[in-house]
């Protein structure tokens, strides 16, 4: 049996990992199997040998908590096969379990004890039901975090930060390390307090995979029309010209908007042109009339397939395709090295959602240089403060673009 090789960012990483840290690699970086090969080692065995060397005769037990969807598409049992593992304990090499499961499952382990568990698309901000199942599993085993976006904020750290045992609790983390506005009705943080030891604990956790790319992306505006009269008019009026009745909050509010701006013909336009020079793409879109929008488009005249919450159907190969994918369904567990193109149809709220979009094509066994990332928005100021939010790297605030529905303003970039 081969032995186990990984990429020098991949070995420089390994080297500085430790139980309880967040492996911080980009997407496309190989986090996944730099995982298990930290799990590998620490069981006995040896990467970067001609051969394979096998781990401990009893190796703990391995928990792989992901994504709905890399556990569905076998994502993880693929990586695993180098190193001899298997979840079907009738053709792994050692005698111990092995379980892939979801976040939505993660409470069915917390009473597990002197595992080995690997936390993979790193959920555990804020302090809900999965949160508190995460820090009842490292009370009581080995574990590491993996993330191609860690945080954005001190405040996504603190479960991990409690899991390493600087800080009992959240209530601890407020009272020493957050002053809030006296001024507003919802918590809002004025500042941080002590920032140097939250940097040092910050940088005592987080493992970076610092990888030399071989891909150059092309980020490609294309400024669609939009029916700036029917915009207007809901701007104006606060009228929801879709269902015919008022608009009760901010959320309906910028949902009718970008209804006028995402519906117009000319992005059908733009991907046309596109698809000129550009045969086989994903499209990412946000909202089902969208997809309407785009299945009348390729129905009949493109091979076409899907990933949402209706349909979950592989790329289909050929010459010519295209693949539809909803962010929130299919923006991470995945990967294509069969095409160098993205369309975004519409852009996402959330910066951290479009980078893990654009990650599906930027593997680290891509055969393309080049990578075409085509953004279509208009310039009604919807999209323009949205795409002003994700190039500060922020995600967009529907109250904050719509305050009149809110008793206090607040920015529209967070």
């Amino acid at each position: 049996m081969a032995g186990i090789e990984l990429f020098q960012h991949q070995i420089d990483a390994l080297d500085r990992m430790r139980n309880g840290c967040i492996l911080n690699g980009g997407v496309g970086s190989g986090k996944s199997r730099t995982a298990l090969a930290y799990y590998y080692e620490r069981n006995g065995g040896s990467t970067n040998k001609a051969s394979y060397i096998r781990m401990a005769s009893n190796p703990k037990d391995l928990y792989i908590i992901t994504t709905a969807r890399k556990r569905d598409t076998k994502d993880w049992e693929l990586e695993m096969i180098p190193f001899g593992l298997c979840t079907n304990p009738e053709l792994s090499q050692y005698k111990h379990k092995v379980v892939v499961d979801s976040w939505n499952n993660i409470s069915k382990y917390a009473d597990v004890k002197n595992a080995f568990f690997i936390f993979d698309e790193q959920r555990v901000v804020g302090y809900g039901a999965w949160t508190k199942s995460f820090l009842d599993i490292a009370k009581n085993n080995e574990w590491i975090l993996l993330s191609a976006t860690p945080g954005d904020k001190w405040e996504d750290y603190v479960p991990v930060f409690i899991a390493n045992g600087f800080v009992k609790n959240l209530s601890e983390f407020k009272r020493n390390f957050i002053v809030y506005n006296p001024w507003t009705k919802w918590p809002s943080v004025l500042r941080y307090l002590n920032e140097p030891i939250l940097n040092k604990w910050r940088n005592r956790i987080l493992i970076p995979m610092n990888m030399d790319r071989t891909t150059v992306p092309h980020h490609i505006k294309i400024v669609c029309e939009y029916n700036k009269k029917l915009y207007d008019e809901i701007v104006k009026n606060r009228w929801n010209i879709f269902l015919n009745k008022p608009i009760e909050n901010a959320t309906e509010y910028c949902l009718c908007l970008r209804r006028v701006t995402n519906s117009d013909p000319s992005r059908i336009t733009a991907i046309l042109d596109i698809l000129k020079e550009h045969p086989k793409v994903i499209v990412f879109y946000s909202y089902d009339y969208e997809l309407d929008i785009l299945r009348d488009l390729f129905k009949g005249k493109y091979t076409m397939s899907e990933w949402n919450g209706h349909l979950h159907e592989k790329i289909i190969s050929g010459d010519e395709w295209s693949y539809l994918v909803q962010y929130t369904a299919g923006n991470e567990g995945w990967n294509c090295i069969e095409t160098d193109t993205i369309i975004f149809y519409s852009q996402n709220y959330s910066y951290k959602v479009m980078q893990q979009a654009c990650g599906r094509i930027d593997r680290l066994n891509t055969p393309f240089r080049d990578l075409y990332y085509y953004h279509l928005i208009s310039d009604a100021k919807i999209d323009r403060q949205i795409n002003l939010a994700l190039n500060r790297k922020k995600k967009f605030n529907e109250k904050g673009f719509a305050p009149f529905f809110t008793k206090s303003p607040i920015l529209a970039c967070v």
